[in-house]
């Protein structure tokens, strides 16, 4: 009888160690592929590869409507779609960033029904990357790793920061928008005051090739490594988790407990514990190459990729 109850504690103590697997339990099918994804009260804003962001109610799961960016000629003059490269929400204001004509990139603000354009893709800047800051400012990064911080109101750019000499990958606002953390090609993280472009600190020799994305919830940062290595910063105590393939993308829940990353050649995403390390849950049927993933809360995640699909997971208790 011992040697029964021995095998079933072994048994159930195995079976803890891996993580769930789980399918999500819906999707949101947007009209291209997808680049970005923010959630402002209770809705999703979704930008396109097909010169639209899809905008959806996240309770009902319903489309609400999209926001048409015109469509841009190529090097070739063919009529092509303008891929939305990030989207932000600041109370009835959306910030598009876009494909133009030539290389160039657009930044406008839709709000009332009109789009108004910041920044033309006549000025030649390959921006990357655009955020809110405030109603009045807007942050921006080039490829060329240069940091804009731009006053929408007065159309005048405060400062320009060269971070470093490697080519620019992603950036993350802290919650209360008063830090900016970038992420390159070398590996290495650089934070800064965002409204004087002071330099605060850097985070380095942790991933040792180009951070593809990263992020920062509640003083906990997780990035996503070219090398094979999600990072976790959380207070001084620093690791990584190690995977099987490219990192392309991460995600914290609001509390910074949970993490999650991409992980293997088939797009599933590991979600762990970031403060015991330990795996969790499995999220797979994503198809494509990721590029979100965000969670709504601590117990609901979306994952979205370079298909149509954005996947909606529930997490067990």
């Amino acid at each position: 009888m011992n040697i029964l109850k021995s095998i079933i504690a072994l048994f159930f103590l195995i079976c803890s160690s891996y993580a769930s697997t789980l399918k999500p339990s819906h999707k949101f099918v947007a009209s291209g592929g997808v680049n970005d994804i923010v959630i402002a009260n209770q809705t999703l804003y979704v930008a396109t590869s097909s010169s639209k962001v899809d905008i959806f109610n996240l309770n009902t799961q319903e489309h609400i409507k999209s926001i048409s960016i015109p469509q841009i000629k190529d090097f070739m003059g063919d009529i092509i779609d303008s891929k939305i490269y990030s989207v932000d929400v600041l109370k009835d204001k959306i910030l598009i960033l876009s494909q133009g004509a030539k290389g160039g990139r657009n930044i406008d603000i839709y709000q009332n029904g009109k789009l108004e354009n910041i920044i033309s893709d006549t000025k030649r800047l390959f921006i990357a990357k655009a955020k809110f800051v405030n109603d009045d400012k807007i942050v921006f990064s080039l490829l060329s790793n240069q940091l804009y911080l731009h006053d929408v109101m007065h159309d005048k750019t405060l400062y320009i920061k060269q971070v470093s000499q490697s080519k620019f990958s992603n950036f993350i606002l802290s919650e209360n928008k008063k830090e900016i953390i970038i992420a390159d090609e070398s590996g290495d993280l650089q934070q800064y005051d965002l409204l004087s472009g002071q330099h605060k600190r850097s985070y380095e020799n942790q991933n040792l090739d180009n951070v593809f994305q990263i992020d920062l919830k509640n003083s906990v940062i997780l990035t996503a490594g070219q090398d094979r290595r999600a990072v976790v910063y959380n207070q001084n105590k620093t690791y990584y988790k190690n995977s099987s393939f490219l990192i392309y993308s991460c995600g914290l829940s609001p509390s910074g407990k949970l993490g999650a990353y991409s992980f293997n050649e088939d797009n599933e995403v590991n979600v762990f514990n970031t403060q015991t390390k330990k795996d969790l849950y499995t999220l797979t049927s994503n198809k494509m190459t990721l590029t979100k993933i965000l969670f709504i809360n601590e117990k609901e995640i979306l994952v979205s990729s370079d298909d149509k699909n954005i996947n909606y997971y529930k997490l067990k208790k």
